[in-house]
């Protein structure tokens, strides 16, 4: 680090950055003690959300919305079908295309975690008024779409 560069501390938004990073942090924990008992993981549970959400949708369209890699697909998927929470079928145009769906006791147990994830919010957050919550929820949807949307730095432009 040289001379001139300021530390990340010294930023005037660095606070923001690692209140919402700690905040993430501390939630993730939060919510895998809170659904230990369902005998699922956080990362399960995005997925079994998810397919609750969007039934037959298929595992590319899946790891997109999840912002997670095809590999990590591939080591979760197994698990819960294996446990017989989802299945995956081939898609009837496109027989390379795999969706997929929870079955009963996956709907099931998906429920549960969801009405213990949702308790967890509201317990939280209910110390919060309504209304800062909305700008917070507007603030980090402003920061997604940045992320999104912005181009990668070279290195020559880092420099």
């Amino acid at each position: 680090m040289n001379k001139k560069q300021a530390f990340p501390w010294d930023h005037p938004r660095f606070r923001s950055w690692i209140g919402v990073a700690r905040a993430c942090q501390l939630m993730q924990q939060a919510m895998t003690k809170a659904i230990a008992d369902l005998d699922i993981k956080t990362p399960h549970l995005d997925i079994m959300i998810n397919l609750y959400r969007f039934d037959g949708i298929s595992q590319q369209e899946l790891a997109r919305k999840l912002l997670v890699g095809r590999s990590n697909m591939s080591m979760l998927l197994p698990q819960l079908e294996k446990r017989g929470l989802i299945e995956r079928r081939p898609d009837a145009k496109d027989k390379r295309v795999l969706r997929l769906s929870l079955t009963q006791t996956g709907r099931s147990l998906t429920e549960d975690a969801m009405t213990i994830q949702t308790g967890l919010i509201d317990r939280i957050l209910s110390q919060t008024p309504a209304d800062r919550c909305l700008q917070v929820a507007e603030a980090m949807e402003d920061l997604i779409h940045i992320l999104q949307t912005m181009e990668p730095e070279s290195e020559a432009d880092a420099l």
